[in-house]
């Protein structure tokens, strides 16, 4: 029963998006409202999909947000993702002064507050003239998601069978070689899972890239559909045609990857 209600509570807000998206404006204002789509028309998505040459068409800023996301999350999750399967490896594998200390030092980052941390990367990326900028977006996203990287591949890494890279160092093989050679094909499953992670997160966020991106030339799409809701001359349909598709790409790629994801992390933790 409780598992029930958390369903409907969290579900049904995207079904009445859903739904709205999918008839008139008249019939998503009516009294009483309608539960489902009557009469049932595609016109806010084909608005939503239509070809736009005006910068200022709600098409095209909407177009134009879903590749400035991707571009920022697919930036921020190769950026984090390489660097900590080399990091994740030196905590796993080599032997270091102050290993202990600096790997509790990086997961405790964890703990902070994300926006405690806005004003001043903020400042930084400004002094940098990283601002609006993709690199500056996805420089602060890296900062922010490298630690569970680090942690989720630190997990897998520590329970991958040392004897595998120990065969490759006898055959003169570098601890670099032996790491890209030998650890990192067995440890793929693990990696795109944490791929998968770092890059839902990153479409997700909404306050970082809100105070990074000035205009539309950043701006991913949480940006976008917020500034819609505050344009009054967007009908209510076309918003909620927007806010769905926004929230259909991480559903879609959680949904069909879920079970490799589920793989990936819990790999890591039996031997």
């Amino acid at each position: 029963m409780a598992l029930a209600v958390i369903l409907l509570w969290s579900l049904f807000p995207l079904y009445w998006a859903l739904n709205t998206s999918l008839t008139t404006l008249s019939a998503a204002t009516s009294r009483p409202a309608r539960y489902w789509p009557s009469p049932l028309v595609l016109g806010s998505y084909q608005q939503l999909f239509g070809i736009s040459t005006s910068r200022s068409g709600v098409a095209y800023q909407f177009g134009r947000s879903l590749l400035n996301a991707t571009i920022e999350s697919g930036g921020a999750m190769v950026l984090s993702v390489v660097a900590a399967v080399f990091e994740a490896y030196a905590f796993a594998r080599l032997r270091f002064h102050f290993k202990r200390a600096i790997f509790v030092s990086v997961l405790a980052t964890l703990l902070l507050p994300a926006y405690a941390t806005l004003i001043p990367l903020y400042r930084i990326m400004s002094n940098v003239h990283l601002v609006n900028t993709y690199i500056g977006v996805i420089l602060v996203y890296t900062s922010g998601f490298l630690p569970l990287a680090i942690w989720v591949l630190f997990n897998y890494f520590n329970n991958v069978p040392p004897e595998l890279e120990e065969a490759a160092l006898v055959d003169g093989t570098s601890p670099v070689g032996a790491l890209l050679r030998v650890i990192v094909p067995v440890a793929l499953p693990g990696i795109a899972a944490t791929a998968i992670i770092v890059f839902l997160l990153g479409w997700a966020q909404f306050l970082f890239p809100l105070v990074l991106t000035s205009d539309l030339s950043t701006q991913p799409v949480t940006v976008i559909v917020a500034a819609l809701n505050g344009q009054r001359i967007v009908p209510l349909t076309l918003l909620m045609a927007a806010g769905t598709l926004a929230a259909a790409v991480p559903g879609v790629i959680a949904l069909v990857l879920n079970r490799h994801i589920i793989q990936g992390v819990t790999a890591g933790a039996v031997k």
